[in-house]
């Protein structure tokens, strides 16, 4: 890019504008005393130049967005072309009230729907088990057959609008009523599209909830990738998640480190059984977090995709359509404040330019009042206009890339992912990622960053406007969602209902059937989906599979 001669003058200038121009006026207007640098402590300089990248090789060539190693996108036209899909994250109280969100959502302009599970479906449970009461509907919608997902999705035409759907441990049986739900609406396997985040290490990681050990975890979520290209190809069958490992306290690095680590672990297990890593490869996905440090993470964002197409290129993959990440992006509900929760919309659209700015192909963006409740329909839809603004008048969608070739962004991008192969060296030596995870290093790791950010904050090291900062005294001005609780009796009945009205044998010859598949080695994708059709709930059919499996216990690591 630059001749060893160009580059001395650029340094030789450098040093003369530091000396003569910068340090003369850091007299007069002293550095502001605060750390610069990044959520991930990475020290930033006063400048960048080409001398800070001049070592980067990739630069003489940084090649074109939708080409090897796709540093600047997996679309040759990104948002040219077409906008990322706009999906905004909702659930809550029943299928019925959820099911009114979502046509709310996509009659103001929605592209893409998002579901949130409540905790009792995320662990497997029905809402009449004991464990469920209290609840219901709390965080998310609770759906226990395949009934609840058939109101849920009503009047939805499921085979126009793609679905992504954040649940884990169950992940398998809740995308067989998806599935179910389409098949007897007359919509075929084939034409349906969405996500499943599946992604059970995470969980082991960050967000705890985990149901079946790691090995027959990996077993269900292997199966859904060999079921899902041979029998719904336009399903991504995971959706390998840093945004709960960031939520939990990782910095920037660490998120994307051990998501990637996370993938290439998938990836391999999935080659293991035999799997062709061009056949399921093109359908994984990625869910990453957008924080508030903006040109972190528009780095993060370029070097997941190229240390992705790095890592696949070497475990074999040849189709560039195996090799390119596609990923979901979520706006940060950690940093959002009860304080002052209109501030929220300025931090949300920050992060959501970030996003955008990073390439991303869906995304959600937070409601000003989530650090307070569920979101309001007001507070939901501002947050979808937030996104309908930068995506209409910005501007920032014309060209792609806009910040490729910023000496600061490139020097950046560069230093992200040498922090993030030196995680996988430290995961290596624990003897791989479920190793680690045994051991605590992802949890130790994680809640250590969560303190010293935390630290920060209550040291004003850091400043969260309207916390540490620039605080006021005032009364909450945002209404809040509050829940009805005459779901919760409605949907209990309704399971005391279908149950008694079910076909019984059927019922239980699938069960069954799915208990001595699980004892062996089949993919279980088919029997779940016999289950799911004779309108076993979910927790009876996790019930099974618990049976077979058994429950992760995690070990006490501190």
């Amino acid at each position: 890019m630059y001749e060893k001669k160009e580059l001395n003058k650029i340094r030789d200038k450098r040093v003369d504008w530091e000396e003569n121009c910068y340090s003369n006026m850091a007299k007069e207007y002293p550095e502001r005393k605060i750390k610069f640098e990044n959520l991930s402590a990475t020290k930033i300089k006063n400048v960048y130049t080409p001398e800070d990248i001049a070592h980067l090789d990739y630069i003489k060539d940084m090649g074109f967005p939708g080409g090897y190693p796709f540093l600047r996108g997996v679309y040759s036209t990104m948002y040219r072309g077409r906008l990322w899909t706009m999906r905004q994250f909702a659930g809550f109280g029943s299928a019925e009230e959820t099911n009114q969100r979502y046509k709310y959502l996509l009659e103001h302009g929605e592209t893409g729907l998002s579901v949130a599970f409540d905790y009792p479906t995320l662990y497997g449970y029905d809402t009449d088990h004991p464990l469920a009461r209290g609840e219901f509907g709390k965080c998310g919608v609770a759906i226990s057959s395949l009934q609840d997902m058939e109101i849920l999705f009503s009047e939805i035409p499921i085979d126009k609008v793609t679905t992504s759907m954040t649940i884990n441990g169950p992940a398998a049986i809740v995308w067989g009523f998806y599935i179910a739900n389409a098949e007897n609406r007359g919509i075929g396997k084939n034409t349906i599209g969405g996500t499943i985040q599946n992604d059970i290490l995470k969980e082991y990681i960050a967000q705890k909830s985990f149901i079946f050990p790691p090995e027959p975890s990996m077993r269900l979520i292997v199966d859904t990738f060999e079921y899902g290209f041979k029998q719904v190809p336009r399903w991504n069958t995971i959706s390998i998640s840093g945004y709960h490992i960031r939520e939990a306290g990782s910095t920037a690095v660490q998120e994307l480190a051990f998501t990637l680590g996370d993938g290439l672990e998938y990836v391999k297990s999935a080659m293991e059984r035999g799997l062709l890593i061009d056949e399921f490869a093109p359908r994984l996905s990625f869910f990453f977090n957008a924080h508030s440090d903006f040109f972190e993470e528009i780095a993060k964002y370029r070097a997941a995709r190229r240390i992705w197409a790095k890592e696949l290129k070497k475990l074999g993959a040849k189709k560039d359509r195996s090799l390119i990440m596609r990923f979901h992006t979520q706006t940060a509900g950690c940093s959002l404040t009860a304080q002052q929760p209109e501030i929220n919309i300025v931090r949300v659209t920050m992060q959501a330019l970030a996003a955008v700015l990073g390439g991303t192909q869906s995304l959600h963006t937070n409601s000003m009042d989530e650090a307070l409740a569920l979101p309001s329909e007001k507070a939901a839809r501002i947050a979808l206009r937030t996104q309908q603004i930068i995506a209409e008048e910005s501007g920032v969608t014309d060209t792609i890339d806009p910040l490729g070739g910023s000496y600061y962004i490139e020097w950046l991008t560069d230093k992200i992912e040498e922090e993030t192969y030196k995680y996988f060296e430290k995961v290596e030596r624990f003897g791989g990622v479920i190793s680690a995870i045994e051991k605590g290093f992802f949890q130790r790791e994680i809640a250590e960053s969560a303190y010293k950010y935390q630290k920060e904050i209550d040291e004003k090291e850091r400043t969260i406007v309207g916390v540490n900062q620039y605080k006021m005294d005032e009364e909450l001005s945002v209404p809040i969602l509050e829940m009805d609780e005459k779901g919760e009796h409605r949907q209990i009945n309704r399971l005391k209902k279908l149950r008694k009205d079910r076909n019984q044998s059927k019922f239980d010859r699938n069960l069954k059937r799915l208990k001595k598949a699980a004892e062996g080695v089949e993919n279980l994708m088919p029997y779940i989906l016999d289950c799911v059709h004779s309108y076993a709930t979910l927790g009876e059919t996790c019930d099974v599979l618990r049976e077979v499996f058994g429950e992760y216990k995690e070990p006490a690591i501190y």
